[in-house]
């Protein structure tokens, strides 16, 4: 097993808001013992101190890791966001302090989408209504407003992995899907693609929202949009907050010409439990309101623990950023331990650090017996093998640190 130029149990890992047990078995599993694990999120001054000194640190969807905090991370050498979402980090401000940021792109694809087809089902049967009803004394025991799924119209924004997975299991139920996305997507079964997100608008008994944060999509389903809709239709947002204007769905709502809505994600969302969930939402009875738990089940948080700690334990280990968000990404080989020392240097994409980092090595007297360069424009990822177990690794991590350019370097022997 490699040994990085910092032993492993000095290695400070810092693991926030009740992550699943399999992220910190599998960082044990590699010899990493120096392990904090918290339930909860951390903020300010709290946040700050805690990640003074962290090498590694894995959060959720609420510990925000801003520039101002971020600077204050002395020795951080890799993010871990053990959820799809990583717009709680800055990842500009990341990448330009050599900090690679990974997430899981995959993992509770399933947990999502199940939950959209179960609450797809709920408001075309009506159940919210009638579950509130029958909350008041009310016994609502009629079909007005039920209907099957079967034979209706799903249309599907943004045809991902998680639009994907709810087109397969839609269409397994006699649904009809449409789906619209900005790119070309190849089709799943008899999916058909729409040429304008308006297009998906008008022919959708259901609408469900799959696509990121980004200016494009703010408030892409306002009230304009919503106009389009067929009257009666449902909406579903188990995407990202800021993609639906709220008081506009609100008015949707209140004015019949949506049927009801689900939405897991919000504008504002509260920090913990103990924060009031506000919304202009609350109180309407054909709406499903979630508190973001679309990939909450035990089989996608544990899937997510295993797949961002890997990847962590990797970029530790070994140097691969394969899978990062915000740093070009590189596979590595495994390195012939003992046979050789992996330098790692991330900078910027300025010409002469390439040059610089071989010089730093023939001064050394250094044969190098492997070289991986990989740039995005702006910063750039070079990997360095040569050959020995080197004692002054150190002071050649010194002299690379001096390159004009330089944002991290750390070598493993």
């Amino acid at each position: 097993m490699n040994q990085t130029s910092l032993s492993k149990d000095k290695i400070k890992i810092l693991l926030l808001e009740d992550l699943h047990q399999n992220a910190e078995n599998y960082f044990r599993k590699y010899g990493y013992s120096n392990i904090i694990s918290l339930k909860n999120a951390l903020d300010g001054d709290e946040l700050k101190n805690a990640i003074k000194d962290a090498h590694i640190i894995g959060i959720r969807s609420r510990t925000k890791l801003t520039k101002e905090v971020l600077e204050c991370a002395e020795h951080l050498l890799a993010v871990g966001c053990f959820c799809i979402g990583t717009n709680q980090v800055d990842l500009t401000a990341a990448a330009s302090l050599g900090i690679p940021v990974f997430n899981a792109p995959y993992s509770n694809t399933r947990s999502v989408a199940e939950l959209v087809i179960g609450e797809m089902v709920m408001l075309l049967r009506g159940i919210p209504q009638r579950s509130w009803a029958a909350h008041h004394g009310k016994w609502l025991k009629n079909a007005k407003g039920s209907s099957e799924v079967r034979g209706k119209v799903l249309g599907i924004v943004g045809y991902g992995h998680i639009g994907t997975q709810v087109s397969v299991l839609a269409e397994a139920m006699g649904m009809k899907v449409r789906y619209y996305d900005i790119v070309d997507k190849l089709a799943l079964g008899n999916a058909e693609s729409c040429a304008t997100l308006d297009e998906l608008l008008t022919v959708s008994d259901v609408v469900s929202l799959h696509v990121p944060q980004t200016p494009l999509t703010n408030k892409m389903i306002n009230a304009e949009k919503i106009a389009k809709m067929k009257k009666g239709a449902m909406l579903i947002n188990a995407a990202r907050g800021s993609v639906v204007d709220i008081d506009a769905l609100k008015e949707a709502l209140d004015s019949e010409q949506l049927g009801g809505a689900a939405i897991d994600v919000f504008p504002k969302e509260p920090a913990d439990k103990s924060e009031e969930f506000v919304s202009p939402l609350r109180g309407i009875p054909n709406t499903i309101l979630t508190p973001h738990i679309g990939g909450s089940t035990q089989e996608a948080q544990a899937n997510i623990g295993l797949e961002v700690a890997e990847r962590l334990v990797k970029y530790s280990d070994n140097g691969s950023t394969l899978g990062a968000v915000n740093v070009v990404e590189v596979s590595l080989p495994v390195q012939e331990t003992g046979k050789v020392t992996r330098f790692m240097h991330i900078h910027k994409n300025v010409p002469g650090v390439l040059s610089g980092i071989n010089n730093v090595f023939s001064k050394y007297g250094l044969n190098i017996s492997g070289q991986y360069l990989r740039t995005d424009g702006t910063y750039s990822y070079v990997v360095v093998d040569v050959d020995g177990h080197l004692d002054n690794g150190l002071e050649i991590c010194k002299e690379l640190k001096e390159i004009n350019g330089t944002l991290k370097v750390r070598y493993l022997i």
